[in-house]
């Protein structure tokens, strides 16, 4: 069986929870407490020195960030200084979305302007996907197609998103190996369905993991021949404690796969 030494936490997950120092010094004891040692940030709220040291003083590794884009790209010696305090030299966002090709097309001139940058400096850029990066643009490529023949392998990679693969309608386990060897962070998020009570339609949401419909022994095997580097779970909404739900994720994953 596959086996995932480290497991991380995108921190959007416990977003409620982060806001003051108090409250992101105990959200790093809480998700150290369930199986966490790694985390992945989505905006610090303090500043980033004060983040990097709480996070190391509860013993929580920090592999990636979702940052400001147009900071990389206008100020990029303080956007990499802001990484370098954090402990990470992956510098990250959470996605692009625009209608046109030619949008594309400029995002990723700036973006592999940055991952050249990043690069220099031992690190890499990392780009998010959601669902719309399933859309199909002008010239008849889905987006995520796009950005994978065009961003730089050699100085960005991807932050996988299983569940939004899933609901962008493609196959998760082709992606992780079409990206084999190009995904830095995956993110382990559960997708599943549920019947609206109201309006009697079927339609999708996130699930702790092991409790949604992926196939997580073949997307773990897929991703462990991939090389991916970073194992993070994320749920952008809990139905009840997201705490909770992480715990329900982790023991999943313990036991399973670790």
């Amino acid at each position: 069986m596959s086996k995932i030494e480290k497991l991380g936490v995108q921190l959007y997950t416990i977003r409620d929870f982060m806001k003051t120092p108090a409250d992101i010094k105990e959200s790093f004891r809480r998700i150290k407490a369930l199986g966490y040692d790694q985390a992945q940030t989505a905006g610090c709220h303090i500043t980033y020195d004060q983040f990097g040291e709480l996070a190391k003083e509860e013993g929580i590794e920090i592999v990636g960030t979702h940052e400001n884009f147009e900071l990389m790209v206008n100020d990029f010696d303080t956007a990499y200084k802001n990484h370098e305090l954090l402990g990470t030299k992956i510098m990250g966002i959470g996605g692009f979305y625009a209608p046109t090709l030619k949008e594309y097309e400029e995002f990723v001139q700036k973006a592999n302007a940055v991952g050249e940058k990043i690069a220099a400096k031992g690190g890499k850029f990392t780009y998010h996907n959601h669902h719309h990066e399933f859309i199909k643009l002008s010239n008849g490529q889905i987006v995520m197609d796009y950005l994978a023949d065009n961003l730089n392998p050699d100085t960005t990679s991807f932050v996988l998103d299983t569940h939004w693969v899933q609901r962008g309608g493609g196959d998760v386990c082709k992606w992780i190996k079409k990206l084999s060897g190009r995904i830095d962070i995956l993110h382990l998020k559960d997708f599943m369905v549920y019947k609206d009570s109201e309006t009697n339609e079927t339609l999708p949401t996130y699930a702790e993991i092991g409790n949604g419909n992926l196939d997580w022994d073949d997307i773990i095997a897929a991703a462990a021949d991939a090389g991916v580097k970073y194992y993070v779970v994320e749920q952008d909404t809990c139905s009840a404690d997201p705490f909770e739900s992480l715990k329900i994720s982790s023991d999943y994953i313990h036991k399973n796969f670790m």
